[in-house]
């Protein structure tokens, strides 16, 4: 917490707008639109999942329809497809950000379309914060006229060329939930430059509530609209986003000032152009067993580490999924580790996970 964030709570109390509208909410939007440039419209949701829910439902993704996503992401990417009754088509990464495969995500797109079945969306994911291949997926989207929802959840302070990430799909959503950058405890965002999308997602995150005396639905609604007490965090949070940013740079640049001359950790460089927020601090190493004896080591430290995601393609309730894969997100997977990322590490912290790690490798 950056310490403003008790006094829009307690603004919140003292006003008795407790509700899932109010000042606070409408401030936080406010706050997140400047952040993003003034040219969006914010939608202040429940999670990143909903906004995910109703970014897929705006772009008329329906019972039956194909939609594309990133492999190499959580699972709450894809789950909303599924709330849809669409199914999901995994495209796998490419190595330069580990994120959606242009090439790849072609295939699909032209294989669905062989098979009378043009994909009704793309999901591309802004992965660990780095930015994905942005130009080139637009390109390959707009030939084919088919949106994006650009799943910003763990990028939030990240751009490309200069633009903030959340901003170049037709519908972005951001995440504020425990473990993100900021955060409101739980809570989301639907993000468009579209003013209709946003109002739509207001509308159908409040049950779908026609105008009228008496409650009338003639729409099937939900119930994801952020409450007031929430947002109050996310107005004092997104006042030390900046901070934020700066803070989990500076992890990951210890990490490689410490590390990178070890031919057994490779890490994720940024290209030109691309600014990562670097939510988590990942590394390669050259094999499952090197990975796993890292993990390990530092378990035993008492201090928690992580393989990368696990591919959706190889979950099991995405067996029979179809997919268009080469093995690289697998491969990121067998091989890879998060590191303790947090914001508040200390350089005590840094210096133990550091000091385990040299030990295995030495």
């Amino acid at each position: 917490m950056g310490g403003t964030e008790q006094d829009y709570v307690k603004e919140a109390f003292d006003t008795n707008w407790i509700a899932p509208l109010g000042p606070n909410v409408n401030a936080f939007e406010q706050a997140i639109k400047e952040e993003l440039g003034n040219t969006v419209h914010v939608a202040a949701l429940s999670s990143g999942t909903a906004a995910i829910h109703l970014g897929l439902e705006l772009l008329g993704v329906g019972k039956g329809d194909d939609v594309i996503c990133q492999s190499f992401t959580f699972s709450a990417s894809a789950n909303p497809i599924s709330y849809l009754g669409a199914q999901p088509v995994f495209v796998d990464s490419e190595l330069d950000t580990w994120n959606m495969s242009p090439e790849l995500l072609r295939k699909a797109i032209e294989s669905g379309i062989k098979e009378g079945k043009k994909p009704k969306a793309i999901i591309a994911v802004h992965l660990y914060g780095m930015p994905y291949k942005v130009t080139e997926i637009k390109a390959i989207a707009d030939e084919f006229q088919i949106p994006v929802l650009e799943d910003s959840a763990e990028a939030l302070g990240s751009s490309y060329h200069e633009m903030p990430c959340g901003t170049f799909g037709d519908i972005g959503i951001l995440s504020f939930n425990g473990n993100k950058i900021i955060t409101t405890s739980g809570g989301g965002a639907l993000v468009s430059k579209n003013r209709t999308y946003a109002e739509k997602a207001v509308f159908l995150a409040t049950q779908a509530r026609d105008e009228a005396p008496h409650y009338q639905h003639s729409n099937i609604g939900y119930n994801y609209r952020m409450s007031n007490v929430l947002a109050g965090i996310g107005r004092g949070q997104m006042e030390v986003l900046d901070d934020r940013v700066k803070a989990r740079r500076s992890n990951h640049h210890y990490y490689k000032e410490q590390l990178g001359q070890f031919e057994e950790i490779e890490f994720l460089n940024e290209p030109n152009g691309y600014f990562s927020n670097r939510w988590l601090s990942c590394i390669l190493t050259p094999s499952f067993e090197i990975r796993e004896k890292l993990r390990l080591a530092l378990l035993n430290e008492n201090v928690e580490s992580r393989p990368l995601w696990k591919p959706l393609h190889l979950q099991p309730i995405f067996s029979t999924a179809k997919h268009f894969v080469d093995g690289t997100s697998a491969s990121l997977f067998e091989r890879g580790l998060c590191l303790p990322s947090g914001s508040n590490l200390s350089n005590e912290d840094l210096e133990r996970v550091v000091i385990t790690i040299k030990t295995v490798l030495s």
